[in-house]
């Protein structure tokens, strides 16, 4: 019997589920990696700002086949003879390639250049060109003002700094940076289109518990950077962004601003702990990123305030796990979004309605409802 009891009191102190972080003071790590070798333009220790340029390289540009025997009207093998141009050769748009000229120059054939490029291929077999596009340049910016602590050659560098640290449930849109204003006076008023005004372009707007669509319309025709809010109707959002959100990774979308969700869908009054911190840095310049991957590697959008305040210790109920009374956000359906407290973590296994079996925690969603929740939908709420 002592060893059950042994047993459960063990599982339960280090049942942990890692959650999203809402920090008012934190050290930041910031990995800036080009996607191909490249050239790093900083040392270590360097300071940098969100805008300093990193590391660079370039990405080879398209290549478009030519039928060059076709439009030139000749044999494959003898298209080398009509070439104005060799292999390796550049190429300007609208620059004539190859030409014949027939019949005492009553027959003109030209292949023109279609883009700026380089004559990358000529096959006397098929008749064809490969040319290709000018190599696209790759500027790989800070993201976050602060300090180079590692390099890694022609690669990329670890950028950290000091600041508040706050990650949403679920995002869309890239990396973009502006300054932070509450558009609203509480965390449970939702945002409107009236609420955006002409001097927001390039500012953080910060709603409560819903954005609509006549607000998100708006905050992209005046420039807005970001909004962040607690929750965002679903079929708001597929209309905005004019398709289905998958589970692969968001973030790429080209919708000209960046949107931040930091409850879950529908009207969800934000957290007042991310609310008022929020709040209490109105007017800071921060950095902000959209981009979420629920699996194959958690990613969370994320919102940074450097700021030289002095970096708190972590949790010591996140470092012990999840016990009874651990904050938690439920992030599967059917409670998807909803906060609740851990009331007990029972050790035996329970049956689910897909017939498997796992294990399980109850959870007190504050108004008088205990849901059981298997335990890898849910994570602990970081303060």
């Amino acid at each position: 019997m002592n060893g059950t009891t042994e047993e459960k009191t063990s599982f339960e102190a280090h049942a942990y589920t890692p959650g999203l972080k809402v920090k008012r003071a934190m050290t930041v790590d910031k990995l800036r990696r080009l996607p191909i070798l490249g050239e790093v333009l900083v040392n270590i220790g360097d300071e940098v700002q969100h805008d300093t340029v990193v590391a660079r390289t370039e990405i080879s540009g398209d290549p478009m086949i030519l039928k060059a025997a076709g439009i030139l009207g000749v044999e494959a093998e003898d298209v080398n003879r009509y070439m104005k141009k060799s292999l390796g050769d550049p190429i300007q748009e609208g620059e004539i390639i190859a030409s014949l000229t027939a019949l005492f120059g009553l027959i003109k054939k030209q292949l023109v250049a279609p883009f700026d490029g380089t004559i990358e291929s000529i096959s006397e077999i098929t008749g064809q060109l490969i040319v290709r596009g000018k190599p696209v340049p790759v500027n790989i910016d800070a993201y976050i003002p602060g300090k180079v602590v590692e390099v890694m050659p022609r690669e990329g560098a670890v950028i950290e700094t000091n600041a508040a640290f706050i990650q949403g449930i679920f995002g869309i849109g890239g990396e973009r940076h502006g300054r932070i204003r509450m558009a609203v006076g509480s965390s449970e008023e939702e945002l409107t289109a009236s609420d955006i005004v002409e001097g927001d372009k390039g500012v953080v707007i910060v709603g409560g518990s819903m954005v609509s669509m006549e607000a998100l319309k708006k905050a992209v025709d005046l420039g807005v950077s970001c909004i962040v809010v607690g929750g965002i109707r679903h079929t708001d959002l597929i209309s905005f962004i004019g398709e289905e959100i998958g589970v692969a990774i968001t973030g790429q979308e080209d919708i000209g601003i960046t949107v931040i969700v930091t409850e879950g869908f529908g009207k969800m009054a934000m957290s007042s702990a991310t609310f008022e911190l929020l709040r209490s840095f109105e007017g800071s310049q921060v950095s902000v990123n959209g981009a979420t991957q629920i699996r194959a590697g958690v990613l969370r959008p994320e919102i940074i305030i450097p700021h030289q305040e002095s970096t708190s210790e972590e949790s010591d109920e996140l470092s012990a796990g999840m016990v009874p009374g651990t904050q938690v956000r439920i992030i599967r359906q059917p409670y998807f979004g909803a906060i609740g407290k851990v009331v007990s973590l029972p050790v035996e296994l329970q049956k689910l309605q897909s017939e498997s079996y796992v294990r399980v925690l109850d959870v007190d969603l504050g108004d008088s409802r205990i849901a059981t929740i298997p335990r890898a939908n849910v994570e602990i709420i970081e303060e």
